[in-house]
């Protein structure tokens, strides 16, 4: 059994925008989300900005009452919140605590980087060395786990089927969508909560900062701080917020008369095995390549017919080997190369999340038949300048968009692509 999966609702929690009207208008209009953050003045960071969700604990207080707020740091508001929203945008209700009917054909994969981190580093590790374990709580352990996230919002919603958890890295988001669409495809599931969620902790951004992999030239203008494909791109920015999709076989969409935006054509994970020039922080080119011609087989689509590359695009010094790792995969000349942009330079890396917010990203391009700008990248860098006409500055009007692909490249070597098209009914 094949089943095709859509797109029947979105989620979204970003550092430029709350919600998905707020989202598209901030992708259309180019606005970064990129903000200094005080604390990391005073912790003598070297990257002293970063990519924050803004006004989510006004929201959530709207959303949940005292005793779920007390349950979740920031990864679980972000990524709760977002759910909650891709369910009510799908066109269903959220069920009464008392309501004991379950959705046994409705499940959820809802990964994260490093959530939990911030509540291990603000308050686990102070109370146990102080000697006050009893003070911890009790919800502790859920604030921690990895699959804090999905398992809390399985019972906001009553879902049944499976409920899980992803960490991929930076594929993770990604990754989370590939999952549960193959879930829906075979059979074993009608509908699907998918995506990811990072927290914004300085204990999160703590190691990038450490590897000197965070961009540290750009303090004193934060906007500018993301620079993806551009020559003068200092490293990446850290982000944190949720992205969640709502994936439904198509059957399930039709019999419910629901509003469709896209279509998950395909999708392909690999892993490159730290070999050819991969490593725990580098990706294999040959899984690049490979990981991106077995999502366009996986869609049965001829890469041709790909309008626009969502890219990894970190502002490191990866992104000019990405860019030709798409060219070589797809066989395209400068003249023939699609639309490519990197949303990484309005809201920053949101690390296992970006994939998700990107996703989103996507869908709404598809939807309004645009490109969004790629912010900072004036001075391309020189070995992706035989392609920068490619890049949108602006942003740039496509009513002929239909299929967009999307890819994550993740610590560890691991890789995702996934491939959306637009929906015509």
């Amino acid at each position: 059994m094949s089943r095709r999966v859509v797109i029947t609702g979105m989620g979204v929690v970003a550092p430029n925008a709350v919600g998905l009207d707020a989202y598209e208008q901030a992708l259309r209009d180019g606005i970064s989300g990129i903000r200094h953050i005080p604390i990391l003045d005073e912790l003598k960071f070297g990257c002293r900005v970063a990519g924050v969700p803004q006004g989510v604990d006004e929201v959530a207080e709207q959303y949940f009452d005292e005793d779920e707020l007390m349950a979740m740091n920031s990864s679980h508001r972000f990524g709760c919140v977002a759910a909650v929203d891709a369910w009510t945008d799908a066109g269903f209700e959220r069920p009464e605590h008392d309501d004991d009917r379950v959705n046994w054909d409705a499940g959820a994969v809802i990964g994260t980087g490093i959530g939990g981190i911030d509540t291990i580093g603000e308050r686990v590790v102070p109370m146990v060395d102080g000697g006050r374990v009893r003070r911890l709580g009790s919800t502790m352990v859920e604030q921690v786990m990895g699959s804090g996230v999905s398992a809390r919002v399985s019972g906001l919603l009553a879902l049944g089927n499976q409920v899980t958890a992803n960490s991929s890295a930076c594929s993770t988001g990604t990754e989370a969508i590939i999952e549960g669409a193959g879930r829906i495809r075979a059979g074993l599931a009608d509908r699907m909560l998918c995506g990811g969620t990072e927290g914004a902790s300085h204990y999160i951004w703590a190691g990038f900062d450490s590897m000197r992999v965070l961009c540290r030239n750009h303090n004193d203008e934060p906007e500018k701080a993301s620079r993806p494909l551009s020559a003068s791109a200092g490293g990446f920015v850290p982000g944190s917020g949720a992205g969640i999709l709502h994936l439904e076989s198509l059957e399930s969409a039709e019999a419910r008369g629901a509003r469709v935006y896209a279509e998950v054509l395909g999708g392909a994970l690999n892993c490159g095995g730290h070999r050819s020039g991969g490593s725990m922080t580098a990706p294999n080119p040959v899984s690049v390549r490979r990981v991106i011609a077995q999502a366009i087989a996986d869609a049965e689509i001829d890469r041709e017919e790909i309008d626009l590359i969502n890219g990894h695009l970190t502002a490191t010094g990866a992104d000019p080997n990405e860019v030709a790792a798409w060219a070589d995969a797809l066989d395209a000349t400068p003249e023939t190369f699609p639309v490519i942009n990197s949303t990484k330079s309005m809201i920053g890396h949101g690390l296992g999340a970006a994939g998700a917010l990107e996703s989103v990203a996507c869908i709404l391009m598809l939807r309004g038949g645009f490109a969004h700008p790629s912010l900072n990248c004036e001075d391309v860098h020189p070995k992706i300048e035989p392609w920068a006409a490619s890049i949108p500055h602006e942003t740039r009007e496509m009513p002929g968009l239909r299929t967009i692909i999307k890819s994550g490249f993740g610590f560890g070597d691991v890789n995702a692509c996934v491939i959306f098209r637009r929906w015509a009914e």
